[in-house]
């Protein structure tokens, strides 16, 4: 897709040549990115997360505001002299360009939205007696997956005869927690960058999961391995994942890490992630944006500005979306006749039109007005790190038989919030101004060092006004 989206904007633009550089990990992206800054060696756009930005932001203008650029009437979103049918500002779904803003100013368009959603094994929750609810609750979640645990006297498990059995997965832990914390309107994070996580909210959302990985009914992605395997092997009953990964959920999935003969077959269903109020439904919204550095050559910036805008068009954003399970983040592209083609057409063949797929788009385009994100700032990647960090500590502890009680989670708080820095976090914004006003209380060392060199300067000072004097005085 990429390939094709470079030839045909190349084809409109000739004197225009884009480079590509292929990632498979966002993270590695931020890690080069940090160092391009640096060494001043930046790239001209980048594929990359929100709360990446935030810490791109700290360098010296290395992003370029896109404020102006979105309102220019010639070469604006919409403008009067693309060569390209690109979107308008009113055609990008609102709730994707809000991630892309970063205190005062929008440093980001949106490319491409997911969300989670928990792919069931729904002949095995009818197997063990229950009905699958349209949107399931945390409480029926629990309590399925605990009589998932129930084995024979040889040790098999009774509701898939085999040895092994994980009736929950959580892909994501640090989207679990943060989750969880809005379904229960317990605070996160502050806008500014105050860290709020640990609280009695969290120590409860711990404990839960203490209790359920005690009974061997839940684990983690970094525990177990992809939760996918697991469901498709008739190992797992309840595996939460991307929307992205539909195309790895199911007997019929195109994607599959697994021997063929490992598969069992089982209807599966596509369901919202569990919620504590399904009457009001909260879940994240995620996936890549696009960044645009600046440069000191304003045409460069401008034909970077341009190929992010294409990067828009509906024949990117539907060929990009029927690859993947992800959303075009215009309603534009959404509303094409070839992106509604394409979802009609569900269920035709198990690879472009796979079925669990489509429904897992279908699933983010239905509950857009209920999806949400995390505050974004210098910062906030570590904070989302440390939210996964203490369920997959807890989990760890109990699975290590340590007792997990209140003195355990007073000891992982400290922990995770020395080993995240995340006392050095609070007050930034996230933009270049606040963040160079808000970089938060220096370290002691760094204190101390300072401090000798304040000294150091004062005693140099007070030798040479010592020896013009004497040098006067013999004069």
């Amino acid at each position: 897709m990429y390939e094709q989206a470079i030839q045909d904007f190349e084809t409109l633009y000739p004197n225009i040549h884009v480079n590509m550089r292929l990632y498979t990990d966002y993270s590695r992206i931020y890690n080069d990115v940090v160092t391009n800054i640096a060494t001043g060696t930046t790239p001209n756009v980048c594929i990359t997360y929100p709360d990446h930005i935030a810490t791109y932001l700290t360098g010296n203008h290395v992003i370029a505001p896109l404020d102006d650029l979105f309102a220019n009437a010639r070469y604006g979103l919409g403008g009067s002299e693309l060569k390209f049918d690109g979107p308008a500002l009113d055609e990008i779904v609102p709730q994707f360009l809000q991630e892309c803003r970063i205190g005062a100013h929008y440093y980001a368009l949106p490319y491409m939205r997911s969300t989670e959603a928990l792919y069931v094994n729904k002949t095995m929750v009818e197997q063990l007696g229950y009905t699958l609810p349209d949107s399931p609750t945390w409480d029926f979640i629990w309590e399925v997956s605990d009589a998932a645990t129930a084995k024979d006297e040889e040790g098999n498990y009774l509701v898939n005869g085999q040895k092994t059995m994980i009736p929950f997965i959580y892909k994501s832990t640090d989207n679990m927690m943060i989750q969880m914390l809005r379904q229960k309107d317990a605070p996160y994070s502050t806008s500014a960058g105050e860290i709020q996580i640990f609280n009695d909210v969290t120590r409860e959302m711990l404990f839960t999961v203490r209790d359920h990985v005690a009974t061997g009914a839940f684990s983690t992605f970094k525990i177990s391995s992809y939760p996918g395997s697991f469901l498709n092997a008739g190992q797992c009953v309840f595996a939460v994942d991307s929307t992205a990964g539909a195309s790895w959920m199911g007997t019929k999935a195109p994607h599959m890490d697994i021997a063929a003969d490992q598969v069992r077959d089982f209807e599966l269903a596509v369901r919202p992630i569990p919620q504590f109020g399904p009457a009001h439904p909260a879940m994240i919204s995620q996936g890549p944006s696009v960044c645009v550095f600046n440069k000191p050559d304003a045409q460069e910036v401008l034909a970077s500005w341009l190929f992010t805008q294409f990067l828009l068009t509906d024949s990117v954003q539907t060929g990009y979306a029927e690859t993947e399970g992800y959303v075009p983040v215009t309603t534009k592209a959404q509303q094409s006749e070839a992106y509604q083609d394409y979802l009609s057409r569900k269920g035709e063949d198990n690879d472009e039109h796979y079925s669990v797929k489509i429904d897992a788009a279908e699933l983010l385009m239905n509950n857009t007005a209920n999806t949400f994100v995390t505050p974004v700032f210098n910062g906030s990647a570590s904070l989302r790190d440390a939210a996964g960090q203490l369920i997959e500590e807890t989990a760890k502890a109990v699975r290590r038989k340590k007792t997990v009680d209140d003195a355990f989670i007073d000891g992982l708080y400290s922990q995770v919030n020395s080993l995240y820095r995340l006392d050095q976090i609070g007050g930034q914004t996230g933009s270049i101004e606040d963040a160079k006003a808000n970089l938060g209380p220096l370290p002691g060392t760094a204190v101390a060092l300072l401090c000798a060199l304040i000294a150091a300067w004062v005693l140099m000072g007070l030798y040479l006004l010592r020896r013009k004097l004497k040098e006067k005085k013999h004069k």
